[in-house]
């Protein structure tokens, strides 16, 4: 059975920082490209880091210079570091892992920049 779960969300000030994290399980994951996407309310899910097995990165342009998307293969886990929050950023963030038309997703993790 395969499983994507979500950590580290929550509520932080405008400028904070938060550290997601994605256990992964259930699937190789070191031959998988895993992403973070988020969807905030009224929004359809948007697409924030990629990083591809060879760990090969990119980023929407909203959340480039203050996001950083990193994996550990030995731990199974992919990680976001979201700098200087904002307020647009508020959202809930789900990982995915894909290879080929094979995809699985997370339950989310709800993320809010508030003052």
């Amino acid at each position: 059975q395969v499983q994507l779960v979500e950590s580290g969300g929550g509520l932080v000030q405008p400028g904070g920082s938060l550290r997601l994290s994605c256990k992964v399980s259930g699937i190789i994951f070191g031959i998988y490209g895993v992403s973070w996407h988020r969807q905030a309310p009224g929004k359809q899910r948007e697409p924030v880091a990629e990083i591809t097995f060879e760990r090969s990165i990119n980023y929407a342009d909203s959340v480039k210079g203050r996001f950083t998307i990193s994996r550990d293969n030995a731990k199974n886990t992919v990680y976001l570091q979201m700098n200087n929050l904002e307020p647009e950023d508020t959202a809930v963030y789900y990982c995915k892992a894909a290879l080929g038309s094979g995809e699985y997703w997370g339950q989310g993790t709800q993320v809010t920049v508030s003052s």
